[in-house]
């Protein structure tokens, strides 16, 4: 049974995790063993359990205890679980709980580049995408619509970030991701992958390419808001791709596009281990 614990002191050290602590101070970069993540909602709270992620404490409003939190509260057995009312926790937290509840859980050492491509044959690459809401959505897209892993340069939002996971309606914790270090074209084209930038390039080539389709592992290359690909990652890569528009529209927000080129480019691809 969980430890139910009646906030009354807003300035209780154990509720910095949900109230004080940013979301950089939650990553704890010195020391990423002790590294959290705050995990909102019940269907993203349950997904991460599913994945093996370790609660530390939760914090919900009081009519959640028996409704919709009681499933989650029966796995997370006696961690500290701090509630009271909506309004008490509002005040607290700063913004409205979605869904009445936030889990703190432990953060897992990273795989390697490495391991997540193993076996894969379709990887989509997210090259400086900054903003939380646009990260969990395109991973909500791969997960959903073919992709087999996502990978991350530096620059990225996290996807464990309370609102890219809460995004992704918790797909973050359904499909394998990681960060990716150095020139990550080198990187994936010796791992036997061809690459495709998505880029506005008057020599690209649409998305429905059948020579796209044809590749045996592909790894699809989605730029920064505003900005997209350098020139140069675009000049590395093997493909230049674009989604053909009309009404004079010249671009799609990133998240948009992500689910248009993964649905034409994961779909029909044999799955096979490589």
């Amino acid at each position: 049974m969980s430890n139910i614990i009646e906030i009354t002191d807003f300035l209780a050290p154990e509720l910095d995790v949900y109230a004080r602590l940013s979301e950089a101070q939650l990553l704890n970069r010195e020391f990423p063993e002790k590294g959290l993540f705050i995990a909102e909602s019940p269907k993203v709270i349950e997904r991460a359990l599913d994945a093996g992620y370790e609660a530390v404490s939760c914090l919900m409003e009081k009519k959640h205890i028996d409704g919709e939190g009681k499933p989650i509260l029966s796995r997370i057995g006696d961690v500290p679980v701090y509630t009271a009312e909506f309004d008490v926790l509002t005040q607290l937290t700063g913004f409205k709980l979605t869904r009445g509840m936030l889990c703190a859980m432990k953060r897992k050492k990273l795989p390697s580049v490495e391991e997540i491509c193993k076996g894969k044959t379709r990887i989509a690459v997210l090259d400086r995408v900054m903003n939380p809401t646009n990260v969990g959505a395109i991973i909500r897209s791969a997960a959903a619509l073919g992709m087999d892993a996502v990978l991350l340069t530096a620059g990225c939002s996290d996807p464990l970030y309370r609102r890219a996971a809460r995004v992704s309606m918790g797909t973050v914790f359904q499909i394998d991701w990681t960060f990716i270090d150095g020139d990550s074209l080198d990187k994936l084209k010796e791992l036997g992958f061809k690459t495709a930038a998505m880029a506005l390039k008057d020599d690209s080539v649409a998305v429905d390419d059948p020579n796209l389709t044809a590749e045996k592992r592909l790894a699809v290359i989605m730029g920064t808001e505003g900005d997209g690909l350098s020139d140069k990652t675009i000049a590395d890569c093997n493909y230049t791709v674009k989604i053909p528009m009309y009404h004079g529209v010249d671009s799609l927000n990133v998240a948009a596009a992500s689910a248009v080129a993964f649905y034409q480019l994961g779909r029909n691809t044999k799955k096979e281990n490589i």
